[in-house]
């Protein structure tokens, strides 16, 4: 019985116990696109909205994101994402490890905080994976003036 309640424990930590299910610091593997198996998510912050309920602020490490405007032309890692919970339902598959939050996420968050509290930015409400679609495809395209 000791060892039954110590495994409903464990699962308590990891919030599967008390529907909590996200923290800051989880490293999590997601339903990513192909080629990028080993990419994974870690949670930077989480930030409590009114009408939006929880904002998770995610970084994705391990990525292939072809981006033509540096130099190698492949960015591998996208530190600054604000998503809802439906995204992470929709796209986490395993908790992985459990980290420090990165401060690569820093910058990105205080730019798109600003845009937000004046109404000029949102979250994501897709998966993982077409988020890092839609970025590949934003920052490839090609502007003619």
């Amino acid at each position: 019985m000791k060892e039954w309640l110590a495994f409903i424990g464990l699962f308590s930590t990891f919030g599967v116990a008390n529907g909590t299910e996200y923290a800051e610091g989880q490293v999590w593997s997601y339903k990513n696109r192909p080629d990028e198996e080993h990419s994974t998510v870690l949670i930077n912050k989480i930030e409590s909205h009114e009408q939006l309920g929880n904002i998770y602020h995610i970084g994705v490490y391990g990525v292939k994101v072809r981006n033509l405007h540096i130099k190698g032309g492949i960015s591998t890692k996208l530190p600054h994402l604000p998503v809802s919970e439906d995204c992470l339902r929709k796209s986490l598959a395993k908790l992985a490890d459990n980290d420090a939050p990165s401060s690569d996420y820093v910058e990105g968050y205080k730019t798109w905080k600003q845009a937000f509290d004046v109404g000029k930015a949102g979250i994501f409400t897709i998966t993982i994976a077409e988020i890092v679609d839609v970025i590949e495809q934003t920052v490839n395209k090609k502007y003619f003036f």
